[in-house]
């Protein structure tokens, strides 16, 4: 489970964002995750939620996840379509030129603080 080490980096960023802008309190952090980026959100929670308690500066901090759809993109015809449900294949014109536009992000979106 590499979601673990995750978190962990996540949180050093966190804290040092929050020292740099002297911070006391982090009440939340919105993460943007992709829907291929290997890490599975389920995972992420139950790390983060046993993480935080273990720090002083995020103990009570909730993890907002937006989910970024995994969209990619035909060289042949150039079509964007869902990744997910078609694979690396175009269902416009089956071609596999094709290449993910989004959906691999792993971006921290907001931290919200006192």
């Amino acid at each position: 489970m590499h979601e673990l080490g995750v978190v962990f980096h996540i949180i050093d960023d966190v804290t040092d964002v929050g020292k740099e802008n002297n911070l006391s309190n982090i009440e939340s952090v919105t993460l943007q995750l992709g829907t291929v980026s290997t890490v599975i959100p389920e995972y992420l929670t139950d790390c983060w939620k046993w993480a935080v308690k273990r720090t002083e500066l995020l103990k009570e901090a909730k993890l907002i996840i937006e989910p970024i759809e995994a969209i990619s993109h035909c060289e042949d015809c150039l079509t964007d379509f869902d990744t997910i449900k078609n694979g690396k294949t175009c269902p416009n014109c089956g071609s596999e030129k094709t290449y993910l536009l989004q959906g691999n992000e792993f971006v921290i979106k907001e931290i919200a603080g006192s």
